[in-house]
């Protein structure tokens, strides 16, 4: 086997532009991860409670509060209308994600993130190939059953085993049940399916994508023309179906914007890139250099 095929995803990038170039916006997510689940367990580690609730509802420093969209929608179709502060809360959540993109709240915000991250690096690392199928759609079935689940036996029923809350349980009240749940999804991630719990069966990262799919804040490959086939930015990608319109779409009149609803602005394919073909950008500016008009990326099923 040639030396090529050995080389560490994200080498090229390694030598062009130093360690920390190459892992910049990786970087600056686990900060904003680790700061998040920071400011959350101040309070019950050291009484400091800068942040009350969890990311389900959330009240900062006694004046902003933040209601998570899909919890409130679940309680809603249990016929629990949020009170005044939670709806102020839904508000602005949603008028952020509507500006940034849905799926940012996966790749910036989610702490599981860090757990399927870790699974999916240590299956690199140990090398196991091979994965099980199951469709990009599924989190949408799964997401829908979570509404009409809630609506039927009037609780709301992701609550009971949603991982981000059972994290956070864990680390509040240490070893019990939530750590088999998180345990769980990394063992299916790192043994049964790549990138399988985000990618295919959270019903969170679904209703993301649903909230931000128009939202302008994009990642783009202005510089698609200088890419080497490297396929790094494939490989590092959650969700990888949605580079190829963007990546190599020119002659079919598709712009460089990577408009996928499921893209999570996780800015990892600019990373890798030696060529430095990706940056974020705006949805609105999306020329194609052949003169097209652009049209409409399809989204892979």
């Amino acid at each position: 086997m040639s030396a090529a095929k050995h080389k560490r995803i994200g080498a090229e990038a390694v030598a062009e532009k130093g360690w920390l170039g190459a892992h910049k916006w990786l970087i600056l997510r686990r900060i904003s991860q680790f700061s998040i689940l920071a400011l959350f367990l101040a309070g019950p580690w050291f009484g400091q409670w800068i942040v009350k609730g969890n990311l389900a509802y959330s009240y900062t420093l006694g004046v902003l509060p933040l209601t998570d969209p899909y919890v409130a929608l679940q309680s809603m179709v249990t016929g629990h209308l949020p009170e005044t502060l939670g709806l102020i809360g839904l508000a602005i959540v949603v008028a952020f994600y509507l500006l940034v993109g849905g799926r940012v709240y996966c790749s910036w915000v989610c702490p599981v993130n860090i757990v399927t991250d870790a699974a999916g690096w240590l299956r690199d690392r140990l090398g196991i190939k091979g994965s099980a199928h199951l469709g990009r759609n599924t989190r949408y079935w799964i997401l829908g059953m979570t509404f009409v689940g809630s609506a039927i036996t009037g609780v709301v029923l992701w609550e009971l085993i949603n991982p981000v809350s059972m994290l956070h349980r864990g680390l509040i009240f240490g070893i019990g049940t939530a750590w088999t749940v998180i345990l769980s999804v990394f063992l299916f991630d790192l043994f049964v399916m790549s990138r399988g719990w985000c990618g295919r069966l959270c019903p969170v990262g679904a209703f993301y994508s649903l909230l931000g799919r128009w939202s302008p804040v994009r990642i783009s490959a202005p510089k698609r023309s200088a890419c080497n086939d490297c396929m790094d930015c494939f490989e590092v990608c959650p969700e990888p179906h949605v580079i190829r319109p963007a990546l190599k779409g020119e002659g079919k009149g598709i712009g460089p914007v990577i408009l996928g609803p499921n893209c999570t602005n996780c800015g990892r394919c600019i990373d890798v890139c030696s060529k430095d073909v990706f940056t974020f950008g705006l949805r609105f500016n999306n020329p194609v250099s052949t003169g097209q008009p652009a049209v409409a990326q399809p989204e892979a099923k």
